[in-house]
């Protein structure tokens, strides 16, 4: 795993103990910074800093939410509410690594296997190389 620098572990814990909600934020456009794929280094990292699986993956969801004043709309798994979902094999809760174990993805309304986000990354693959 890198650790960029600007991640202070202590930063992040002390902001944490202080009662501060922290947001995951690695889907910001920033050069080496790919959404999705770095959500899984910062809520490891995160994790590392001294927040629960449970805090770090709030970070990234319902926090995030709750800051737009959008819970009416977003943030948990009710029904009427937008959701985009990932259903993982392994139990983040236990092991915040546990995020990258996909099954599916359900995006849109659209489910995602495994074959057609290979498809996705695929595609993606072949734009960046061009």
């Amino acid at each position: 795993m890198v650790v960029r620098s600007y991640f202070s572990f202590d930063r992040t814990r002390d902001l944490k103990d202080a009662g501060v909600k922290l947001l995951a934020g690695t889907d910001m456009p920033q050069a080496f910074v790919y959404p999705g794929f770095s959500l899984h280094e910062e809520l490891e990292l995160l994790v590392r800093s001294g927040l629960t699986p449970l805090e770090a993956l709030r970070a990234a969801t319902y926090n995030p939410a709750e800051f737009l004043g959008a819970l009416d709309s977003l943030g948990t798994v009710t029904q009427g509410k937008v959701a985009d979902l990932v259903l993982l094999d392994a139990d983040p809760l236990t092991d915040i690594r546990n995020t990258r174990r996909i099954s599916a993805v359900i995006a849109n309304g659209r489910l995602f296997d495994r074959a057609a986000r290979a498809q996705l990354l695929k595609r993606v693959e072949t734009a960046l190389k061009h």
